[in-house]
């Protein structure tokens, strides 16, 4: 678990050149073509302030509370559905899918991909996916996390297959011949990376394993070992707050009245924004409690994890993607835990570079209305727009390309 937050701040001025590092198998990988632009990775805004606005998403806090007309259309445009404890995306313009995907997020960010990860997985369902995210909460016990996301995904996945996702006009016979492929970012990647290790059965054909990271929790979080004594002694005086009390039990009346007092407003009809911030807040005692309790390390250590997916990783296809500016970022020794392994299985491992950071994959769509008159702030916002979505957009694109050959 590393935070998933962690970004280089400032415009970075560089060539978007994925390169094929290495390639553990005699086989090709063509990759998308080179283009120019400029990387900017300070754009992302705080996850629920006002300036957060997912675009099709049901997360989009409005100033206007009384815009009755505004809560029915971020409703009717929501791009995903939620079944049980996961969330489903199908094909953009009722296509039908090639494939079904398995999408988990990093750390904290994964407990709400809706809003975190949403342009990311409407660009993979673009590209004629269907996409099953299972939102998850941060935890030490990894392996806990990886049992209970694996459940959650096969409850959901059975369901479909056998009732069809009606929604999207998918019937049973639609869904049953689809290959099954899994997507992992950051804290994501490893519990994919643990679940080919802990599984045999209800595996994904191919993993596409982004930024993966398996550090432990001193060099995840800095000064983690002085945060114990830390929240120890605040956590008397945090439970006494009325925002910890408000977290752990609040109406939806209150809810509203929190975050108003933040500067935004859910609207009133959509309850999903709700649910969204709701399962962000609500991890977040539960991590204080564990680190409280003298937890000190995460479970199974990050040795124990490379042994495990050493001996016993079953995937049999995985392309690694790692970015040119990712400090906290483990792939190079991912791959050599898994190469020998995937070797004996006949598999298919890779890897590739490409321009971006940790939080490429969360970078979101933000929404930018020029004023009356079109003025040079106007220009420059909408540039940022387009060049900061570009390595995102090359990440899809990328997976999408890699997945394409084991569709058959």
């Amino acid at each position: 678990m590393e935070l998933a937050t962690s970004f280089i701040s400032g415009a970075q001025l560089n060539l978007l050149c994925p390169k094929n590092l290495t390639t553990s198998t005699s086989r090709s990988y063509k990759l998308p073509k080179r283009t120019k632009f400029l990387s900017l990775h300070s754009l992302l805004p705080p996850p629920f302030s006002n300036a957060f606005i997912c675009q099709g998403s049901s997360f989009g806090f409005i100033n206007n509370s009384t815009s009755t007309s505004g809560a029915n259309s971020n409703i009717s445009n929501r791009f995903y559905k939620r079944l049980d404890s996961c969330l489903i995306i199908p094909p953009s313009g009722n296509k039908k899918p090639r494939a079904i995907i398995k999408f988990l997020g990093g750390a904290f960010l994964g407990a709400v991909p809706e809003v975190t990860y949403s342009y990311l997985i409407e660009l993979l369902a673009k590209e004629g996916f269907l996409i099953i995210s299972v939102p998850y909460n941060v935890t030490f016990d990894h392996e806990q996390a990886t049992k209970q996301v694996y459940e959650r995904f096969n409850a959901c996945l059975d369901n479909i297959l056998a009732f069809g996702y009606p929604d999207a006009n998918l019937t049973p016979a639609d869904l049953v011949i689809l290959p099954l492929f899994s997507v992992g970012h950051s804290n994501g990647a490893l519990l994919q990376v643990l679940t080919g290790s802990y599984f045999s059965e209800k595996i994904p054909k191919a993993n596409a394993i982004i930024s993966y990271n398996n550090k432990s929790a001193t060099e995840a979080v800095p000064y983690f070992e002085q945060l114990g004594p830390l929240v120890r002694q605040m956590m008397p005086m945090v439970e006494t707050s009325p925002m910890y009390s408000m977290a752990r039990s609040a109406s939806d009346d209150a809810w509203k009245m929190f975050i108003d007092t933040a500067g935004a407003m859910i609207p009133e009809r959509d309850q999903e924004a709700l649910v969204s911030f709701t399962n962000f807040v609500d991890q977040l005692p539960s991590v204080f409690g564990q680190v409280t309790q003298g937890i000190s390390e995460f479970k199974p250590t990050p040795s124990e994890n490379r042994e495990c997916c050493k001996n016993k990783y079953n995937v049999q296809h995985t392309l690694l993607v790692k970015f040119n500016f990712d400090t906290i970022d483990e792939t190079d020794l991912l791959e050599e835990t898994l190469k020998p392994r995937v070797e004996s299985i006949a598999g298919t491992l890779e890897k590739v570079q490409l321009s971006g950071n940790h939080i490429t994959p969360c970078v979101p769509e933000p929404k930018w209305q020029a004023g009356y008159v079109y003025t040079p702030a106007d220009a420059i916002a909408q540039g940022f727009k387009t060049l900061s979505l570009s390595e995102t957009k090359v990440l899809s694109r990328t997976i999408s390309d890699w997945f394409r050959r084991f569709e058959e």
